[in-house]
């Protein structure tokens, strides 16, 4: 079991280098370690406090609700990629929605700022805070990844990703 594990590992990691070139695979697979006084010098005031202070923006302000082209999702503040415009749906809530994430793209934690307990996302490079987890979302994950539209910025497809930030 140990060794098929190793192996799947390895398969994985190969599978990365076929897809992207090796510079922009290690600065993907590393942290993006800033303190928040630097994010803030760099980031607009809104997208800060979401991002580095876990504000939340008002239901129904981001323009990304009625966004409907194809193309990609990625953190405001290190511009790695985190959602497809094919995982989005829209869920009612006033905040955009995805029932899936890229692979490698978020981490989670327990959020116990309201009373019962949720879980919280981030983008899994830079840690910047992204939004809530749900189980209430479609098929086929049954999930529903609640994001601050302030986040995030849309990238139409056919048009070049930004850098990721250092």
């Amino acid at each position: 079991m140990k060794r098929r594990k190793i192996l799947h590992g390895f398969a994985q990691a190969f599978l990365a280098l076929a897809v992207l070139p090796f510079s922009e695979l290690a600065m993907a697979m590393t942290k993006l370690m800033k303190s928040k006084s630097e994010w803030q010098q760099q980031l607009p005031a809104a997208n800060y406090a979401v991002l580095f202070k876990d504000s939340t923006e008002r239901a129904g302000s981001s323009p990304l609700n009625d966004e409907k082209r194809a193309g990609s999702y990625v953190c405001f503040a290190c511009n790695l990629p985190l959602f497809k415009s094919e995982l989005k749906f829209d869920s009612g809530t006033g905040w955009p929605s995805f029932f899936d994430v890229l692979p490698d793209a978020v981490e989670t934690r327990r959020d116990f700022s309201m009373i019962w307990p949720r879980t919280e996302y981030h983008c899994a490079r830079c840690n910047g805070h992204q939004g809530h987890l749900f189980k209430d979302g479609p098929q086929p994950t049954g999930l529903r990844y609640c994001n601050n539209g302030v986040a995030l910025q849309f990238i139409p497809a056919g048009e070049k990703l930004p850098e990721l930030r250092t």
